[in-house]
């Protein structure tokens, strides 16, 4: 036989070409494909999960700003590239370097904290005058400073006590706090990144999500895809960019009264403005320690300014932002924080709070959804219940 002959024997096997074996295949079509896409997305979770933190960041952002966006892409004759360019560019100029710039100063003011404290461990620090001069808690404040910081030593062993970890390894862990600062410009980047693609590309991709969310949640998907851009919208505006807008007025406030670290202060009220009650807790006791000090005048003013502060925003600013106090239990708020700071770093302070306002959420519209059916069984086909209306109006229709 030629080797120029191309013609198969009978028993030849086929190896490439479509083969017209009608033999059963070992696996279902459906079953091999169903495992191909489960490989696929898998190794696409794994490549891809560096970047979930800074994705969830830019989602959350392009959801909060997409009415905003949308006016912006008016002004600009519709066109998404230019749009999205200057939105990435406004919000670098307002939030991203604002934000950076509060972090520097922060992390210079917390290293000379950490000094204090490493001296005070090796020689003692004398009581404070101002905790000597007050009334009643004096003389206790004065034996528990002389206990735990005023003896050389003493702090090193709080430290030990309480967090198993020595002093000398905090204030090096304190340092290399500035490494970090890279990864941080990285997320940031990358965030951007993200986010300018979500503003270019956002109403086409959320076109396909209501596809696929109407087929895999036939019954509910109306109902999430409205709670869900409502729930971002309102947490981001009512609480995060309102704790950012707090932590700023209020840290400019530390600064005027002379308060030490004003800028430390004012991120760490602006964390606590995100869980309920915790701005006013924060410039109350700052205002204390101004009085307990002798700043008598600068405490009285900076609480009062606080006090009207807080009420204009909970008043006239909040409402016109996301129509409304938002109703978030303090634990959620609080699980969120902590959870979104431990396994996100940073930018979890503003991610966190955001996924457990959108489970309260969901939680709460399952729970409307069953009493509304029990309802409907329970009163008959006659009577029509008013989704819309308040619950006091729904069970007096009852």
């Amino acid at each position: 036989m030629s080797l120029s002959n191309n013609k198969k024997l009978p028993g030849e096997p086929r190896w490439l070409g479509p083969s017209a074996s009608t033999r059963t295949p070992l696996i279902p079509s459906i079953s091999a494909a169903r495992w191909l896409l489960i490989l696929i997305v898998a190794a696409g979770v794994y490549f891809f999960y560096g970047f979930v933190v800074p994705v969830l960041a830019a989602l959350v952002i392009g959801f909060a700003s997409w009415p905003l966006y949308r006016r912006l892409l008016a002004r600009v004759g519709g066109n998404t590239t230019i749009a999205a360019t200057i939105a990435i560019l406004l919000i670098v100029t307002f939030l991203v370097i604002p934000i950076g710039l509060a972090i520097t100063y922060t992390t210079g003011e917390v290293r000379e904290w950490v000094t204090w404290i490493i001296h005070a461990n090796r020689q003692g620090a004398p009581t404070p005058q101002w905790i000597l001069a007050l009334p009643f808690a004096g003389p206790y404040l004065d034996d528990l400073w002389g206990k735990y910081i005023g003896s050389p030593g003493s702090v090193g062993e709080v430290i030990q006590a309480v967090s198993g970890a020595n002093i000398g390894n905090i204030y090096r862990a304190v340092l290399a706090a500035g490494g970090a600062s890279f990864h941080l410009l990285l997320t940031l980047l990358f965030m951007l990144i993200a986010l300018f693609f979500v503003y270019r590309d956002g109403a086409s991709f959320s076109r396909q999500i209501d596809m696929l969310g109407e087929r895999i949640l036939p019954n509910r998907w109306e109902r999430i895809s409205r709670v869900v851009p409502a729930t971002i919208s309102s947490t981001v505006m009512g609480m995060t960019l309102i704790a950012i807008g707090e932590g700023i007025v209020l840290g400019v406030a530390y600064w005027i009264a002379g308060v030490p670290s004003p800028v430390t202060l004012g991120v760490l009220t602006g964390i606590m403005a995100l869980i309920p009650g915790g701005a006013p807790l924060s410039f109350t006791l700052v205002s204390i320690y101004l009085v307990a000090s002798g700043s008598h005048v600068a405490g009285v003013a900076l609480f009062t300014w606080g006090t009207v502060e807080l009420f204009i925003v909970d008043k006239t600013l909040r409402p016109k932002l996301v129509g409304g106090p938002i109703k978030l239990p303090f634990l959620p708020t609080f699980f969120g924080l902590v959870g979104g700071v431990k396994t996100m770093g940073f930018l979890g302070l503003f991610i966190g709070p955001v996924l457990m306002a959108l489970l309260v959420a969901i939680w709460r519209e399952w729970m409307h959804e069953v009493k509304t059916s029990d309802q409907t069984a329970g009163l008959g086909p006659e009577v029509m219940i008013d989704e819309h209306a308040p619950p006091v109006q729904r069970a007096a229709d009852g």
